[in-house]
């Protein structure tokens, strides 16, 4: 049973947050300490997840990404209510209702540290509870249900190009110097990060152009998803807007792109530096893996990014640890994450020894050529 549960860990730590918020002044902060400390000792210390655990019941490891929607919603409504100025009448009624809290004493709680506690926590969450579980389900491109509360997952960062770019484009072109999500050697993260915005949405709108085309039907109607997805998310928009007002829409709009940054940072790490031969296939060296095993539990074995750009298709469940054939990150991913974007040039110098090893070690004799090239 335990090994069912583990895999509710993201829901119930976000149940736990809803609480801390409703504690007050200094929780948030309080948790956001404790959550990244949690996560970032845990996967220095614990041992690696390398084992692959078989399960007779794979819909109640479904349900654990499902009941994300519902979390989510509540965490990023709460949010906007918290920190936009003036709310509605009927929205603090409710909320007083059914929280048995009183809102307006707890947002004039809250110090300016907490403040951005709240929005730092919150996209964490959206990238934990939302964006990480839509990567999952919208891989399974079969299954309507499964698409469905994935895209809606990714309507909280504004990403619908994800459920489209990367699985028709990324999986096609990792490492490949025109790929958007992989970061070449010494790459500025900055810099990637908003290439990489505006490259995968431009690129999802020419992928589903030229597949409602080649099925004769208008790109400008219904039919287009990328379309479809920028609504979901203007739903959320105009949500946030009846709660909170403009400001409603400007935090929302803050954690949404932070979130979306926080993808691409991610991105980055998992194939930063790795080249590919052109015409080549995607082999499970062509990203940095991980097995560190809170990282694991929280993100949907994302983490064992090289068996899933092996065979995209297998659930997270089913992917293999590879702690033999593939290059492996140092530490976890949350801690990757802090060290790419507080500490770029220690993260690049930590990477450089790893990129040496990966040449030495992994990389064919083509690739060897073209990291010579570019070193030139």
């Amino acid at each position: 049973m335990l090994k069912y549960l583990k895999h509710f860990l993201p829901a119930l730590t976000a149940i736990l947050y809803l609480l801390a918020i409703s504690m007050g002044e200094y929780y948030p902060t309080i948790f956001l300490i404790g959550f990244s400390s949690f996560l970032i000792i845990g996967d220095y210390i614990l041992p690696k997840d390398e084992h692959i655990q078989q399960f007779s019941y794979p819909s109640i490891l479904n349900f654990s990404m499902y009941i994300n929607l519902p979390i989510l919603f509540i965490i990023v409504l709460l949010t906007i209510s918290i920190l936009s100025n003036t709310l509605p009448q009927w929205h603090i009624s409710v909320l007083d209702f059914y929280s048995s809290t009183d809102l307006i004493g707890l947002k004039k709680s809250f110090n300016i540290i907490d403040k951005i506690a709240l929005i730092i926590q919150t996209t964490l969450f959206i990238g934990t509870l939302g964006i990480v579980p839509g990567h999952e389900l919208t891989h399974r491109i079969k299954n309507k249900f499964d698409m469905f509360i994935g895209n809606w997952l990714l309507a909280f960062s504004w990403d619908c190009t994800f459920a489209i770019e990367h699985v028709y484009g990324h999986h096609k072109n990792a490492c490949l110097p025109d790929d958007p999500a992989s970061a070449k050697r010494g790459e500025n993260i900055y810099s990637f990060i908003i290439k990489a915005i505006y490259t995968e949405h431009v690129d999802g709108w020419k992928i589903e152009n030229n597949r409602l085309k080649t099925k004769g039907l208008n790109p400008f109607s219904i039919n287009n998803r990328m379309f479809v997805g920028y609504c979901r998310s203007l739903l959320i928009t105009v949500l946030a807007f009846l709660i909170g007002g403009w400001n409603g829409i400007l935090y929302f709009l803050i954690c949404a792109f932070l979130a979306k940054s926080f993808l691409e940072t991610i991105n980055y790490v998992e194939h930063y530096g790795l080249v590919r031969e052109k015409g080549g296939r995607v082999q499970m060296r062509h990203s940095w893996n991980s097995n560190h095993l809170l990282s694991s539990v929280f993100l949907c074995n994302v983490t064992r990014h090289s068996d899933h750009h092996r065979r995209a298709s297998l659930k997270f469940w089913e992917l293999h640890p590879c702690p033999e054939n593939s290059p492996m990150t140092p530490y976890g991913y949350l801690a990757m994450l802090y060290i790419v974007l507080l500490a770029p040039f220690l993260y690049q110098r930590i990477m450089e020894k790893k990129l040496v090893d990966w040449e030495l070690n992994y990389a064919s004799t083509e690739e060897k050529k073209i990291i010579n090239n570019k070193l030139k």
